[in-house]
């Protein structure tokens, strides 16, 4: 598995796989080629399908501006390895192609051309599932946070401060705001409300809807293109956050208890990386959402005191009941149904988390088992339903505008 560094990701909303992938790779071409006259880049498979409403047009124009860029959308053509693909070409004066370069954004803001695709870069961890860390970290009686720290190196932990400190700032800011998101929805942003309403409930909704006013927080910020950290990408960022949160508030934890359960959490979300996908396009809203809320129930499970099996199963329970969720941007924007699964798979975790702790730790499906069924289904799952805005709400929603004829 890679480095923690590539799964928390910080940067601006509102898709890793839309705008930090693709702006990645646009400015590493514009690097290479600063003598070009003008450029022109191809988007493929759902890069074209959603590619206006997450913004993938606009970071692709701000990377090579202010030179002259032509985006082309190619709805027709699925590239061979990933449904997130793109084309960079430079041109010079007279229009012709001096240099080409196709990459496919992979997820979580990562990026692989042909010659790096399907390979691990930056590995560090030595196993290749879970099944195998949980029986080293048996035999060396160590804690899955102590695994991470043997791993990456005790520097990891200023990246994993770093990174805490921005998912609160997320919140913090998310919480501030009022009015709608951008984009054609007219979506209100709801978080501040939630937060309002949590203050004057009795305990136990206080407690519920403190959590759905974190999550929503960061997730509307992601949808009005704020900074966030993938987790494992920008459309789930809330989850992690949210259930952290409402954690440390509860028990009174230090940060360094907090960034010690995010260091575990993130063992989840890259062996999902390494063994399966986080991509919508590629597996739907289960490597999103799914993967997300098994992170954020491993991480619940560790602070409420869970040993590594009771994290292992929660994480497992976590994904395991997202199977088959389906990624279906209404017109192609991370909000309707992104932002309030964020809520939702928020207080999920918690539920895994509980679970798992009253259990004996003994679960018959396991983790490892549960990634490669989600990889299954995410091929047998129809390209309408793969961040495409094909099907699902996306769908349903097409149909009752146009009767409205909007």
């Amino acid at each position: 598995m890679e480095t923690l560094r590539e799964l928390y990701k910080i940067g601006c909303g509102p898709s890793s796989s839309h705008t930090m992938g693709p702006r990645k790779a646009a400015d590493a071409f514009n690097r290479r080629y600063p003598a070009a006259c003008s450029f022109r880049v191809t988007l493929y498979g759902s890069l074209a399908a959603t590619g206006k409403g997450h913004l993938t047009d606009f970071t692709i124009r701000e990377a090579f501006y202010p030179k002259p860029i032509d985006i082309v959308f190619d709805y027709e053509t699925l590239m061979p390895k990933h449904p997130n693909a793109l084309k960079l070409e430079a041109l010079d004066q007279a229009g012709h192609v001096v240099g080409t370069h196709t990459v496919y954004s992979v997820g979580g803001g990562a990026i692989r051309d042909e010659e790096n695709f399907g390979k691990q870069l930056n590995s560090v961890y030595p196993h290749k599932s879970m099944s195998d860390i949980i029986q080293y970290t048996s035999e060396k009686r160590m804690l899955l946070w102590e695994y991470v720290e043997e791993c990456e190196g005790p520097e990891i932990w200023d990246y994993l401060t770093e990174v805490w400190l921005t998912m609160k700032e997320t919140m913090k800011r998310g919480l501030s705001k009022r009015g709608v998101l951008p984009g054609s929805l007219n979506l209100e942003r709801k978080a501040q409300r939630y937060l309002y309403k949590a203050e004057n409930s009795p305990q136990y909704l206080r407690r519920m809807n403190n959590l759905f006013a974190y999550a929503l927080a960061c997730a509307e910020e992601n949808a009005s293109g704020g900074i966030v950290v993938t987790a494992p990408t920008c459309g789930s960022c809330g989850v992690l956050p949210a259930v952290c949160r409402l954690v440390q508030e509860i028990c009174e934890f230090e940060d360094n208890t907090i960034i010690r359960a995010l260091a575990t959490a993130s063992l989840f979300g890259n062996m999902a990386k390494a063994n399966a996908s986080i991509s919508g396009a590629e597996v739907g809203c289960q490597g999103e959402i799914g993967v997300a809320c098994a992170m954020a129930a491993a991480a619940t499970c560790q602070l409420e005191g869970g040993d590594n099996k009771r994290i292992e199963y929660a994480a497992e329970m976590g994904l395991e009941h997202h199977l088959g969720l389906t990624c279906d941007p209404v017109d192609g924007l991370v909000q309707i149904p992104c932002i309030e699964r964020n809520a939702l798979a928020a207080s999920r975790a918690l539920d895994c988390a509980t679970y798992a702790l009253m259990s004996d730790g003994h679960n018959r499906v396991s983790y490892d088992d549960v990634l490669a069924t989600m990889m299954q289904t995410g091929k047998d799952m129809h390209a309408a339903y793969r961040e495409t805005a094909q099907g699902g709400l996306a769908q349903f929603f097409r149909h009752k505008f146009l009767k409205k004829g909007e």
